[in-house]
């Protein structure tokens, strides 16, 4: 079936359970084989034993039928376990094997990918595959078996009842074959509305701060109530597709039921075939009857499995964008720094469309000697956020190249590169977890944490929280300000104690008292260590050994703070303007005050 090509992608899934998958088979084929013989001797007892029977033969027929039931019972119950844990087990590996493939994709997949989209996958998809992996082909094999079972007893019986008997299941396979592609294609439409559906209840837990500031409460339910509208038409829409199938079914069960009673009791009236035989005959319809009408459901699991097994090779088969190098380059062991060399780099974040791209940097070049710091100043949108993303290869520069101790990024293995660097991004994230464990994520090293914290001026802060170290954060941080939450991010990255450091505007939060105090121990925490700093405060950058200058991605201009004000262009200009803010507002700041000494 053309729906089982996407389904195939389980098989190497199987082959650590191979012998519990066959087993499980085995015990399902035993089971039908056991219960078909029911039928048999229930027939035996009608057509045998007559009033004059002995009761011992009537309590031989009674304990052959109860030795029957309990052993198909314990195959039944034996073949689902068996199956059913191997089916779990199998999403097991696949969860495993979707999350390491989801930790190995770069940046500019996931901005092409919603969240909301990728959990629905490996949440509602990855069940629906499970169904097909287990559930669906101990079904399938219960139902072909059972099948098989039924019609070889129902031709002992008699050949022309049961092929008359099964002439209107011919029309099964067209039927199966044209709902079947449907239901394929309506349950992967009911899997992408569930996708945005999932997105959007993200995306509200995570912004729900923001919703409740601009009171659009109202708003949000309003638009969760048309994807949830959506999502149910699409699910009836389903829905009422397979429940065409069970009746349509069932139709062609009870066509075969009346050719039975029609023809059987004639040739019972005839004496052609036995009332016992006639008996078990219709059991046995009912047998095959069972396995036809469970067929359609299996079909509809395997169609399920199918469409969200095909969500999920998207997964599996999406390739990071970042360039591995066939023959790597390993860096040399260091003490200190590492320098870095920018060489006529040029960028712009990767676009699905064929607009013309929006370059973000353009013809930069600079070189940051070993054991020195590189200072990034410019506007919004100058490009300091892009630069920083290039040297632990977030991204890859469409033009130009990025050198480490002389080495082209790409010529180095990106996990030996990210282990050199102490990382703090723009937007601070720290896990549902201790504080302890958030600031030494990738260190392991208690000395070198409170050392870290020290330096980030958050030691006295963890102190006052009532577990110290060990006290459990809430999502996303969201029980730390803005500002500590930065400096949380900051020590995380001292505490690597790394050979590069990279600051992406890493003390905007922070007050300028708090700011100055981290910077003052930060040039002491980087001395022989290479850090990259960008910051659109010139005061975070003024100490630098050398500050680049950008506007609308370029280098406009380089040097020492002393000679950048000395040459009053962009630099200085960057810098009067923020004295001249900070300077209102400490007039309004000393005007307040004086306000409040008036009322007093």
């Amino acid at each position: 079936m053309p729906f089982m090509k996407h389904l195939r992608r389980l098989l190497p899934y199987y082959t650590p359970y191979r012998s519990e998958l066959v087993t499980g088979l085995a015990l399902v084929v035993g089971s039908m084989a056991i219960t078909s013989v029911i039928p048999w001797i229930i027939r035996l007892a009608i057509d045998d034993i007559g009033a004059d029977a002995p009761a011992s033969a009537v309590w031989k027929l009674a304990g052959d039928l109860v030795a029957v039931a309990v052993f198909s019972g314990f195959f039944r119950f034996a073949m689902r376990e068996i199956i059913n844990s191997t089916s779990r087990r199998i999403e097991f590996d696949l969860r495993n094997d979707l999350f390491r493939h989801l930790t190995s994709l770069d940046a500019a997949w996931y901005g092409r990918n919603r969240t909301g989209d990728i959990m629905a996958r490996l949440t509602n998809d990855l069940s629906a595959v499970r169904m097909a992996a287990g559930p669906a082909v101990m079904y399938a094999t219960n139902t072909v078996f059972g099948a098989v079972f039924a019609i070889a007893f129902m031709l002992h019986i008699d050949r022309i009842l049961t092929l008359l008997a099964i002439l209107p299941m011919i029309a099964l396979p067209v039927i199966t074959v044209y709902l079947g592609g449907a239901i394929h294609r309506r349950f992967q439409s009911v899997q992408e509305n569930f996708a945005s559906l999932t997105t959007h209840a993200q995306e509200n837990l995570t912004g729900t701060r923001i919703v409740r500031a601009y009171r659009q409460e109202s708003a949000e339910i309003a638009r969760f109530a048309i994807l949830n509208d959506e999502y149910m038409a699409r699910n009836m829409s389903l829905a009422k597709l397979y429940g065409t199938m069970h009746p349509l079914f069932g139709l062609l069960a009870g066509m075969a039921a009346v050719i039975v009673l029609g023809l059987g009791g004639s040739l019972v009236l005839k004496g052609t075939i036995s009332v016992g035989a006639f008996v078990a005959f219709g059991i046995y319809l009912n047998f095959l009857t069972w396995p036809l009408i469970a067929f359609g459901w299996v079909i509809n699991l395997f169609q399920r499995g199918s469409a969200s097994m095909a969500r999920l090779s998207e997964i599996l088969d999406a390739k990071p964008s970042l360039e591995q190098a066939s023959d790597p380059v390993h860096l040399a062991p260091v003490v200190g720094g590492r320098a870095i060399e920018f060489r006529n780099v040029g960028f712009h974040f990767p676009s699905s469309d064929d607009r013309e791209p929006r370059w973000v940097l353009r013809n930069v070049s600079f070189t940051v000697p070993a054991g020195t710091t590189l200072g990034i100043v410019g506007s919004t949108g100058s490009g300091k956020t892009a630069l920083i993303d290039l040297i632990p290869r977030l991204y890859d520069p469409q033009e130009g190249e990025v050198f480490i101790d002389g080495v082209p990024l790409k010529s180095i293995p990106v996990d030996e590169l990210r282990r050199e660097i102490g990382f703090v991004p723009q937007e601070s994230l720290l896990f549902s977890d201790t504080i302890g464990a958030n600031l030494g994520y990738g260190a392991n090293d208690l000395s070198a944490v409170m050392w870290a914290s020290e330096t980030a001026q958050l030691s006295e802060t963890i102190e006052s929280f009532p577990g110290s170290y060990e006290t459990v954060l809430g999502e996303r941080g969201i029980n730390l300000s803005g500002g500590q939450k930065q400096r949380a991010s900051l020590a995380r990255a001292l505490a690597r104690q790394p050979a590069i450091v990279l600051l992406d505007d890493a003390l905007s939060a922070v007050d300028t008292h708090t700011e100055a105090e981290i910077l003052r121990a930060l040039r002491e925490a980087l001395t022989a260590r290479t850090a990259v700093i960008a910051s659109h405060r010139v005061s975070a950058i003024r100490d630098a050994t050398w500050i680049i200058v950008l506007d609308e991605g370029r280098v406009v201009e380089q040097g020492r703070h002393e000679q950048l004000m000395m040459a009053e262009g962009r630099y200085w200009t960057l810098l009067r303007r923020q004295q001249l803010v900070e300077s209102i507002e400490g007039t309004d700041e000393q005007g307040l005050a004086l306000q409040g000494a008036d009322s007093d």
